[in-house]
């Protein structure tokens, strides 16, 4: 987890520096990371606050946003399913796309809680000393989510990615999305997150039909 958890530290620093732009305190700027603990959802979250946009489009887009947690738990379930309440609650809190590229792919004769555990509360911990360091420096540099820090989403989301591309539907799906993705935002079509998803989804789910027909 730590390669990850260094890679996210940008994204920290811009996720506090654009709360305090957003107009948030200290605290609630914070408490974000805390509770929330999703930088895409905390970023869209706060520009959407910042525009004025009211609670419900914020629940909403938050939702959407984060609804790929969703198959991440139906993947997961058959390792976690067995255990008590308090550990899949807890685990559930902290099943990030970090935690699942790194015990998502494991069976669940290797799946240790402890290890999910510590992996998911490290990750935990560097998010929020992040974004802590990127409220104090947004408070005292401005225009700190202007230098680019940004990038430092698609850079994770690349590392967390390539590593699993080991088949033509895999492939095929991260190709679709990334196609959809940037030709859906080169025309500023609205919703070109979730299209893009569910066109790779579907794309991934297609080839791999054709490739059992094949067999």
């Amino acid at each position: 987890m730590l390669p990850l958890s260094v890679a996210v530290i940008p994204w920290g620093l811009l996720a506090g520096s654009f709360a305090i732009d957003a107009g948030l305190n200290p605290f609630e700027s914070q408490a974000m990371s805390a509770i929330l603990f999703a930088g895409s959802a905390q970023l869209v979250a706060t520009g959407m606050f910042k525009a004025g946009a009211g609670l419900l489009s914020m629940l909403l887009a938050t939702f959407f946003i984060t609804s790929r947690h969703l198959l991440y738990s139906v993947s997961m379930r058959e390792k976690i399913s067995s255990l008590p309440l308090r550990w899949r609650l807890g685990l559930g809190f902290l099943l990030t796309d970090e935690l699942f590229a790194i015990c998502g792919q494991q069976s669940k004769k290797q799946f240790n809680r402890w290890y999910a555990l510590g992996a998911g509360l490290s990750f935990y911990l560097a998010w929020n000393a992040a974004t802590l360091v990127g409220i104090v420096a947004g408070s005292y540099i401005p225009a700190l989510n202007e230098l680019g820090l940004e990038f430092a989403v698609a850079a994770t989301f690349i590392a967390l990615v390539v590593p699993h591309v080991l088949s033509l539907p895999v492939l095929g799906a991260v190709l679709v999305a990334l196609g959809l993705s940037i030709s859906l935002n080169y025309f500023h079509v609205e919703g070109a997150l979730m299209i893009a998803s569910l066109g790779g989804m579907v794309a991934g789910y297609g080839i791999e039909k054709w490739r059992g027909e094949q067999g």
